[in-house]
């Protein structure tokens, strides 16, 4: 099978590119920027993610393209409208790439969304069929790019299948679990040590394999999946098991939340606050029963793999 990866220099596109250049029924094309940036598979270079990008050579013969690249999250935006430029990558770049597979003939275009679309807060786990509640310009513009797909599909009967992650976990991972670890391993004093929320999260390795179920599965076609561990944890349990993963202890004070949302509150730091001490619970049960697919790895399984140097199944 002919796969085409966008993305593959990325956090989640890098392990996906390292797993799928291993199996031998599977000839990857990457796509990158510049010559040896992926370190996996056929590389094609293409200009970036935009609107007038000409992905013919890339998409020459592709059966599946799998979309994993993006503009993500950025801590500090410079740009006067953020929405504006999400939507010039995520949208307009997504759907051009899109509209160019349908026509040169790729069978399945799988991509890789965010649990955003659905929200980022909840009192009862999220499910596919909710309504999408976007809340940050980075999901609306997941969103859009998800309408924008459906509709292509329904134009050129190519099939879509669309997969929206929690937060992704494992080594070097990018962005609050990354600074998590990072505070940790320097045993700094956190203030989260009697936060009872509940967050439903996704090791990369357990990710990559359900993208990888997804490539051929006939049931995946034209589906909304949301996957997690299936084990969901709250923010004080996440930290100790960051701890024993590292084999360092978490040195966890316990704060009530309440007070803790009302220190970030006056120092403009909410959404960070939210994510550390809201819930957020998302329900896998039609990816288990439509995909019959079950988590590879467990939490601890995780957790112990972000800290080897090859973190390989």
């Amino acid at each position: 099978m002919n796969i085409l990866l966008t993305g593959a220099t990325g956090f989640v596109g890098s392990r996906l590119a390292e797993t799928l250049n291993d199996k031998s029924d599977i000839d990857l094309t990457c796509a990158v920027r510049r010559f040896g940036a992926a370190g996996s598979g056929r590389e094609v270079v293409v200009r970036g993610l935009e609107a007038e990008t000409s992905w013919s050579d890339a998409l020459a013969d592709q059966q599946v393209v799998i979309h994993a690249a993006a503009r993500a999250h950025i801590i500090k935006d410079e740009v006067s409208d953020p929405l504006a430029e999400y939507r010039r990558v995520n949208v307009e770049g997504t759907l051009n790439l899109a509209r160019q597979a349908a026509e040169s003939g790729a069978k399945r275009f799988v991509f890789i969304s965010s649990i955003g679309v659905n929200g980022n807060i909840n009192n009862r786990p999220f499910t596919e069929d909710d309504e999408p509640h976007p809340a940050e310009p980075y999901a609306q513009s997941k969103l859009e790019a998800e309408l924008g797909l459906w509709a292509i599909a329904r134009e050129a009967g190519m099939e879509v299948t669309f997969i929206r992650p929690p937060l992704v976990y494992g080594h070097n991972a990018p962005g609050n679990f990354g600074s998590l670890v990072k505070w940790v391993g320097k045993g700094v004093p956190l203030p989260l040590g009697s936060i009872n929320n509940r967050r439903s999260l996704v090791a990369l390795d357990n990710l990559v394999d359900l993208i990888i179920t997804c490539v051929d599965h006939p049931a995946a076609a034209n589906q909304v999946f949301l996957v997690a561990d299936g084990k969901d944890l709250s923010t004080t349990e996440l930290l100790q098991g960051v701890g024993r993963a590292m084999n360092k202890p978490a040195r966890l004070i316990p704060v009530p939340a309440n007070m803790l949302m009302f220190g970030a509150s006056l120092l403009g730091k909410k959404a960070v606050a939210q994510r550390l001490l809201g819930s957020l619970q998302v329900d896998i049960s039609k990816t288990r029963n439509l995909l019959s697919w079950e988590p590879p790895l467990s939490v601890d399984e995780g957790l112990r793999r972000c800290f080897l140097s090859e973190n390989r199944f």
